[in-house]
């Protein structure tokens, strides 16, 4: 018999299932966006987080990162008009994204709760907002969505980045589950019932890339 409960951390839509355990630690999954989250009781706490985040070799100098990152930032720059205001939402101690972007004429606020904290920063509305490599980390990613869009002007643009659920049979021995940081886990078709909710426009430019037009 499946244990199913009621509402999936991601999307308001749908009931979590029991998807899978391993060395103790649970996940869920929802049955109308597909997407997969650890229980509750297994999300790691701030200093886990931190110690991990530092862990990362995210030079803003490195040509290889820019590279990666420029799988968001063309397609996003692309549609764009210049001289706009965005924000790099858990921009991590190396804000490389945020520079490319401040290079190609546009002003970036810096967020991270462990880098670059101050709720001030979120207290006005961005014409883009960027989210690389955080998504994944979100404990309440709905409430997260609800308050990106709140912060997104309409006729804005949201671009994330992170490492989609290709098939949940693999899941078990799928490298980017291990890092313990890491908690909820996205497939295309959960970007595609967010923006369906939430009224806005998705497109996949890449694998693993996503940017939704607020309308």
């Amino acid at each position: 018999m499946v244990e199913q409960q009621a509402e999936c951390r991601v999307c308001p839509r749908g009931a979590k299932k029991r998807f899978y355990e391993d060395q103790g630690r649970l996940y869920w999954s929802c049955d109308v966006c597909w997407a997969v989250f650890v229980d509750e009781k297994h999300l790691p706490g701030p200093v886990e987080e931190r110690r991990r985040y530092l862990e990362h070799e995210n030079d803003p100098a490195d040509q290889g990162y820019r590279r990666f990152l420029n799988r968001l930032a063309r397609p996003l720059l692309q549609m764009m008009p210049p001289n706009l205001n965005g924000l790099d939402y858990g921009c991590g101690p190396g804000p490389a994204l945020a520079l490319m972007l401040e290079e190609a004429g546009h002003r970036v606020t810096l967020y991270d709760p462990f880098f670059y904290p101050g709720k001030d920063r979120l207290e006005q509305e961005f014409d883009f907002i960027v989210c690389t490599e955080t998504a994944e980390h979100f404990h309440r990613p709905w409430m997260e969505f609800i308050f990106l869009n709140r912060m997104l002007r309409s006729g804005g643009w949201l671009g994330i980045m992170t490492v989609f659920v290709a098939d949940q049979k693999n899941f078990p021995g799928w490298y980017y589950r291990r890092d313990p940081t890491h908690v909820t886990f996205y497939s295309r078709r959960t970007f595609h019932v967010l923006a369906e909710i939430l009224g806005w426009r998705c497109e996949i430019p890449a694998p693993n890339v996503v940017i939704m037009h607020k309308d």
